[in-house]
């Protein structure tokens, strides 16, 4: 498989990278899984998530390997990287909240997962989108339902679908209403604290290493795609 980074939009100082990970063998239909974090800076347990998902990827864990043989990763570690250097969640008018982008076709995109951190919840848990379609709607919730088995700090009762108003410059949303019914969209949130494990009473810290080792298992689900 090829692991190598390209030069994606600039900013105002400094680049935003793309990582892709590919060993499709030729012919092969491209579905892709578009992965993203650091949108917001200061939310930066959403980078040791990333880590543990490209850790996982580039192993030759016998799941990874299928996965790098039928899908495509595109990966963003690090979306917003003028507010992570500069230290601040927006330099200005025209940063990535606020500056409109001109929209190209997206072929073959499978999934999109944009990774935050939460600075209230507890555990790792997902937003989804709410559709009018009830098939598709029900869809959608097969991959949270299928990581909360996967993954011992998720939490599939925090999951949670919805189309509010203030929500729909989002990633997620965006992409939602741009893509058609067989792409899926979510946010993964992860708690910037600590995560309760089954019907355990104490909490047990989010730390680098568990961000880095837990969200290794965010990929194990799409094995089922």
């Amino acid at each position: 498989f090829f692991f190598f980074f390209s030069e994606g939009i600039e900013q105002k100082t400094k680049k935003i990278w793309l990582s892709l990970l590919v060993n499709l063998k030729p012919g092969a239909e491209q579905k892709v899984v578009f992965i993203t974090a650091r949108v917001h800076p200061g939310e930066t347990p959403s980078s040791f998530v990333c880590q543990g998902i490209i850790d996982f990827l580039v192993s030759q864990h016998p799941v990874a390997k299928v996965l790098r043989d039928h899908l495509v990763f595109k990966i963003a570690p690090m979306l917003n990287p003028d507010g992570v250097y500069l230290g601040n969640y927006r330099y200005g008018f025209g940063d990535l909240k606020r500056h409109g982008f001109q929209t190209s076709p997206l072929k073959c995109l499978e999934f999109y997962i944009d990774i935050h951190a939460h600075s209230t919840m507890m555990n790792g848990f997902m937003y989804g989108n709410i559709f009018e379609e009830e098939e598709r709607f029900q869809r959608q919730a097969i991959f949270p339902k299928l990581l909360c088995q996967n993954a011992e700090d998720f939490s599939f009762s925090s999951t949670s679908f919805n189309r509010d108003a203030v929500k729909a410059g989002t990633g997620r949303r965006f992409l939602g209403g741009l893509l058609d019914d067989t792409s899926y969209c979510y946010t993964l949130e992860v708690s910037f604290y600590s995560y309760i494990v089954g019907g355990a009473t104490s909490t047990v810290p989010y730390t680098e290493e568990a961000c880095i080792l837990l969200k290794s298992s965010l990929p194990l689900p799409l094995r089922y795609t």
